[in-house]
């Protein structure tokens, strides 16, 4: 029952990450009609500049998913520079794109006249600065360059069913070696209902047998010891920490004790009681 929650789990939380990415990658895109008004605005914006004020911007042509194609009624001249310096300005104004291309090519011969990149990752290519272009026949085409980014959610989506089956396989592999035999010997702590099996660092009750770290079979070796009696914090912290160099606070002791009531639940007969500022008293009713 409890792989099935495991699993249905996983697959609730692949499926809201899957989501959350197509929602985070729908809400990225940028609307076609925005596009198309920048790129007539640059148009209209480079006309301006070649002090054509009359002629028209034709309509926005879109080449290809990222290739847009701006041309013009009329003839006109300009400088290079001016047609970085817009198209610069507007897609920052707008944030339309970080990384382009713009090829200036001729309506008759399609060739490209003058061309720059802007890549904020590659580094930016404007050769020809400061060229004057005669009156002519120009097409404007601008690629808008999708660089490659790294995708957090996609990670997400591989990390947590791996995870979620991780978590599984480590819960089976703690089973196991819980359930599994302890060394030939029979001496032991009886404790209750429990077989304290303190050099094996292991307790058993029925079939069940449960592993102990060594912090754990040393302090439940002094409570066995001392049964019905206060064992008092400073001794616990002495003898399983202090006596190896490793200062703790008494919170540690808390801590341990508080695993120790876990792993010996199974009893109801056996109980630690805390004696305010004192220590701790294993009883066995």
């Amino acid at each position: 029952m409890k792989s099935f929650i495991l699993v249905a789990a996983s697959i609730v939380c692949t499926g809201i990450l899957i989501f959350a990415v197509a929602s985070s990658n729908t809400k990225n895109e940028i609307p076609q009609k925005h596009i198309e008004v920048v790129l007539r605005d640059i148009g209209h914006r480079l006309l301006l500049s070649a002090k054509d004020s009359s002629s028209r911007v034709l309509p926005i042509k879109q080449l290809n998913e990222n290739t847009y194609q701006i041309s013009f009624q009329n003839n006109f001249g300009f400088i290079a520079d001016t047609l970085i310096n817009i198209v610069e300005r507007e897609f920052q104004k707008n944030a339309l794109a970080k990384d382009y291309i713009v090829n200036l090519r001729s309506c008759e011969q399609k060739e490209t006249v003058f061309a720059f990149e802007i890549n904020n990752q590659a580094g930016n290519l404007t050769p020809c600065n400061g060229r004057k272009l005669d009156v002519g026949c120009y097409i404007v085409e601008i690629n808008l360059l999708k660089p490659a980014s790294f995708n957090f959610f996609c990670l997400l989506l591989l990390i947590i069913p791996l995870g979620v089956v991780g978590f599984h396989l480590k819960n089976r592999l703690n089973k196991k070696e819980e359930q599994a035999p302890i060394s030939d010997t029979t001496d032991y702590i009886p404790l209750g209902n429990y077989k304290f099996y303190a050099a094996n660092h292991v307790l058993t009750i029925e079939d069940k047998s449960i592993t102990l770290s060594e912090k754990e079979a040393k302090a439940l070796k002094i409570f066995a010891e001392n049964i019905n009696q206060i064992v008092e914090r400073e001794l616990l912290m002495k003898a399983i920490w202090e006596d190896e160099g490793i200062v703790v606070i008494s919170r540690n002791v808390d801590v341990l004790v508080s695993k120790l009531r876990k792993k010996l639940s199974d009893d109801t007969a056996i109980k630690f009681i805390n004696v305010h500022a004192k220590g701790y008293k294993l009883v066995i009713e």
